[in-house]
């Protein structure tokens, strides 16, 4: 393949392109309009700050109208006290069979790995 095509680039750049090329270029290029700035004032500052201030303000607002008018059922609050009472317990036969028990920490770790993957 190389035999029949050869091993020369076909490409050609014309004689003194890359001379030229950034001067045709800045020509070509639109004048630049002059921009006047002016400085921002104090309110262009401020007023996202405040906009965020009340858009927080509202969501407030809003949250504590919904939930003014909500009370928790009083069955509830009783299972709730109960669940917690259930809890302790159950926390406190934990801690004694932990005391009681002869397996260090990591035969505990194993068995317990064991009863997740059953």
């Amino acid at each position: 393949m190389r035999k029949t095509l050869g091993t020369e680039n076909p490409f050609r750049v014309p004689e003194g392109y890359f001379e030229q090329l950034t001067s045709e270029v800045m020509d070509r290029l639109p004048e630049k309009e002059h921009i006047v700035t002016r400085e921002t004032t104090l309110w262009e500052r401020v007023r996202p700050l405040l906009y965020m201030t009340a858009m927080f303000i509202g969501a407030a607002l809003i949250i504590r109208v919904a939930s003014s008018h909500y009370t928790p059922p009083a069955d509830s609050v009783a299972t709730a006290s109960a669940e917690t009472e259930d809890a302790e317990a159950e926390i406190e036969y934990i801690d004694m069979a932990m005391e009681n028990i002869m397996m260090d920490d990591y035969s505990l770790y194993v068995y317990l790995a064991d009863a997740e993957g059953e």
